[in-house]
């Protein structure tokens, strides 16, 4: 039976899914990352710039050069960084992969439930995929950059072929296992990345709070007051962290998803044989 079997237009979609799902995993990643060197180089200017007028009259001159080398080579480095990240990300293309994969990955499971007894399946899909390449080559401003995939299918670490009692990917599927793989998992999902989130926002509150205080404790002393800069600079570098991981947002519109999946999860159940 074509269920039975690695069905060629889904090893395609798989296939699909898994080049749009690395290319948003990878570019996220590099966002973040170039997102967080800025921050660093802009807090070690300060740094430099502190040190620099500490610096005794009796040491070395070596270590005054290096340390005016630094201080201007960090906000130098600091603007590079932020000017090749505001070109190289200025398309969002992480979110348009992220949509396209997510797309494909619906569809999917609806050519292996709704529509696992209609004979025109694999044409309807292959459509399908099309338009959703289409659109996202339009998202991407006609730039498809992404490295092919060569990994196995259904990709990992989302499904484990070595588990017998997880998806296989190309099986079709009854209501209950459409629950189990699909739904539950979600929900599961959801449930632990609620709880990681609202955890990662507290601390991130509680940091910014304790930099506060220990600013306003060092300007009480004129012997430290240079380094209110610096722990001033700390805070600019966490709240400016604080709105780029958005997660006041991200801990509402996962519990939103969280409760919507919770109360389809409790119809399923309620159901009738």
């Amino acid at each position: 039976m074509e269920s039975q079997n690695k069905t060629p237009i889904l090893e395609v979609a798989w296939r699909k899914f898994a080049e749009y799902d690395d290319a948003s995993v990878l570019r996220t990643a590099a966002f973040t990352n170039l997102r967080k060197w800025i921050a660093i180089f802009g807090v070690l200017a300060t740094l430099f710039s502190i040190l620099t007028v500490m610096y005794p009259e009796n040491f070395p001159e070596i270590g005054a050069l290096l340390l005016k080398f630094l201080l201007i080579a960090s906000p130098l480095i600091a603007s590079g960084l932020a000017a090749y990240t505001n070109d190289a990300f200025a398309t969002g293309d992480w979110l348009v992969a992220r949509a396209g994969a997510e797309e494909i990955l619906k569809e999917i499971y609806m050519y292996r439930t709704i529509l696992r007894d209609n004979p025109k399946r694999r044409e309807w899909l292959e459509k399908r995929l099309g338009k959703i390449q289409r659109s996202v080559y339009r998202g991407m401003n006609g730039e498809l950059t992404m490295k092919p995939f060569k990994g196995t299918l259904p990709p990992a670490p989302r499904f484990n072929p070595s588990d017998p009692n997880s998806d296989n990917g190309f099986t079709d599927l009854t209501g209950d296992e459409y629950y189990k793989f699909r739904l539950e998992n979600e929900l599961n999902w959801h449930n632990k990345k609620v709880i990681q989130k609202q955890e990662e926002r507290n601390r991130l509150k509680v940091l910014i709070l304790f930099l506060g205080i220990l600013g306003a404790i060092l300007a009480a002393s004129s012997e430290t007051t240079l380094w209110v800069a610096l722990v001033a600079s700390l805070t600019t570098a966490f709240l400016g962290w604080q709105q780029l991981k958005n997660l006041e947002l991200v801990v509402k519109n996962y519990s939103k998803v969280k409760l919507e999946l919770g109360i389809i999860s409790d119809h399923w159940k309620n159901l009738e044989a």
